[in-house]
């Protein structure tokens, strides 16, 4: 009796809640490229606005950038939690593969046992059958 391989990927993403979920994207998102061209153009548009203008246009004054340093903390405090929580998941989900590949090599393991023991049999009876046919 053989029993089906199970699909650990669409087990594991049934189980995420909402939270799960975005903590997942975010985690993916943030990690990437794009995420920090967006903050370092952010960054540039922002300092180089406040330097450049006219005085009247500055809304974060050089030197101290007070509003931008502000909103960056706000941001990475926010962003902080969800990551972890992003990659503690994606952690439990390289456990739970983990465990399914074991689960299947050890499967295949006992198959390819078996698969030796009836190959073994086989070459017993057809040396049985050479020998008959010699005498």
């Amino acid at each position: 009796m053989r029993t089906r391989v199970r699909n650990i990927n669409i087990e594991y993403r049934e189980r995420l809640s909402r939270i799960d979920r975005l903590a997942l994207w975010v985690t993916e998102h943030v990690g990437s490229v794009g995420f920090f061209s967006i903050v370092f153009l952010w960054t540039v548009v922002w300092i180089a606005w406040n330097i450049l203008v006219p005085a009247e246009l500055k809304f974060d004054p050089f030197p101290a950038f007070v509003m931008w340093l502000f909103i960056s903390n706000m941001i990475q405090l926010m962003l902080m939690p969800l990551i972890m929580v992003g990659q503690n998941l994606q952690g439990r989900h390289s456990e739970a593969r983990a465990e399914a590949d074991f689960e299947v090599n050890t499967r295949a393991e006992r198959e390819i046992e078996a698969i030796l023991m009836h190959l073994e049999n086989q070459n017993e009876l057809i040396l049985k059958i050479l020998r008959h046919l010699e005498k």
